[in-house]
């Protein structure tokens, strides 16, 4: 299921392609996103566990926030996000979308991941002002959505720092997401050997958002997807171990704004 700056809402939207990085990149970028939108549209943005970097190569693409519409940078980048967001596109915007892996982002920029929580602003605050706007440039001139990618592909490649991996921060992403999101923090920490507190510390530095947060949207995730098949509610809150109905219900509309019931009619 894609998620963060990909909504559940698609019907409007006429081109929505992913494309496969290049080798060299396949370590840190999931996927690349071609996003067209033939008429104005606004979407929901469900939490994901990965940052995303966006560049406009045509329209205009904003936040709303209480009710206020906000314009976004044409190059902004997007952190992992606890909430519902919702962005709205003008009539012809076209977008490419980079979908980090949970520590990808680490490997472009020295800026510290958890800065980033919940936020959505300018690439200029994390890259250089001049080679976000040659890629602006370039992806003005490009004419088709595989000329975009090589420009987008080459403007990571010259960032690439090729730095080595946390392996337990690795091992910490790959045993939350073992667990669905359902495990405790105390416990995952004591299971790698490091005190909590450094290890939150580390964790938050490289992935985003603190080990439990990132929990939190894994076990999210995994009821989402668990909604499409035939178990009831009541089934998918203990199989996720939510403590009971109420806090299921609670988490669920901070991270859709709806109930579960309500989401579940939508879909």
């Amino acid at each position: 299921m894609f998620n963060s700056l990909i909504t559940v809402y698609l019907r409007t939207i006429m081109q929505f392609d992913k494309i496969i990085p290049i080798n060299s990149l396949k370590p840190y970028i999931k996927y690349f996103v071609v996003s067209e939108a033939g008429v104005e549209n606004t979407f929901n943005v469900l939490p994901s566990t990965g940052m995303v970097i966006g560049f406009q190569y045509r329209g205009k693409l904003s936040h709303i926030h209480d009710g206020t519409e906000i314009k976004l940078s044409t190059a902004g980048i997007t952190g992992i996000s606890d909430r519902l967001k919702i962005f709205k596109n003008a009539a012809g915007t076209g977008t490419i979308l980079v979908y980090f892996t949970e520590m990808g982002l680490a490997q472009f920029t020295s800026c510290p991941a958890n800065e980033l929580f919940n936020q959505s602003i300018s690439l200029d605050n994390i890259f250089n002002q001049d080679g976000v706007r040659e890629v602006e440039e370039r992806l003005a001139l490009a004419k088709n959505s595989l000329q975009r990618i090589a420009v987008v592909e080459k403007f990571l490649l010259t960032r690439l720092r090729n730095i080595r991996d946390d392996r337990l921060i690795v091992e910490a992403v790959k045993l939350i997401y073992q667990s669905n999101g359902a495990i405790k923090i105390s416990a995952l920490a004591a299971q790698l050997f490091i005190s909590q507190s450094p290890f939150e510390k580390r964790f938050r530095k490289l992935v985003g958002a603190s080990p439990k947060k990132f929990a939190s949207i894994v076990r999210f995730n995994a009821v989402l997807n668990q909604l499409d098949g035939n178990k009831s509610l009541t089934d998918i809150c203990y199989e996720n171990k939510f403590f009971d109905q109420a806090h299921f219900i609670k988490d669920f509309k901070l991270f859709t704004g709806s109930t579960p019931q309500n989401f579940q009619r939508s879909r």
